[in-house]
């Protein structure tokens, strides 16, 4: 299983660098249009299109697996803080049951999205050009589906005995 958490981790990881370049794209896209729009009078051409539809789906989605990996998806303890450490441990354990199946959910439901779009070659028109953005319907079953895996991995860890807390931080 270790072999299995450092493979996940390292995912996770990757898959969150990926986000930042995203981000870092996105920002350097949209500043440079603005400044050809405020220049020449013309932006880039597509800008919105690649924003809209691939730097902040990359952003948003791939990196939901780091968060998991970190423990730093948002919580709400209000009932479970008053329970004894060992009963909060347990209800952590099961809950990542559910929280796989939910997310397993959204990952099969959004790949068969994305295989429709790319079955049907989803595109966006933006001026004369037609860009392909059935591409960028996988960031959220990837996303999805690596956090998925981290938490029937969590889950194992659980049921076997293991605190959960194998995976590299």
């Amino acid at each position: 299983m270790k072999t299995l958490s450092f493979i996940l981790s390292r995912a996770a990881r990757w898959s969150s660098a990926l986000a930042g370049l995203a981000v870092a794209l996105m920002m350097l896209q949209v500043t440079l249009s603005v400044a050809l729009r405020h220049l020449f009078g013309h932006p880039l051409p597509a800008t919105l299109t690649l924003v809209s539809y691939y730097y902040m789906v990359i952003a948003a989605f791939i990196p939901l697996a780091l968060a998991e990996e970190r423990r730093a998806h948002i919580s709400v303890e209000f009932v479970t803080d008053l329970l004894p450490q060992r009963v909060q441990r347990h209800v952590a354990g099961v809950m990542l049951l559910p929280t796989a199946a939910v997310t397993g959910l959204l990952t099969w439901r959004t790949f068969g999205a994305a295989m429709d779009a790319f079955r049907g070659g989803t595109a966006q028109v933006s001026g004369s050009s037609t860009i392909p953005v059935w591409p960028a319907y996988f960031a959220l079953p990837a996303g999805a589906g690596l956090m998925t895996a981290l938490l029937v991995l969590r889950f194992a860890t659980y049921v076997t005995g293991d605190d959960g807390r194998e995976l590299p931080q």
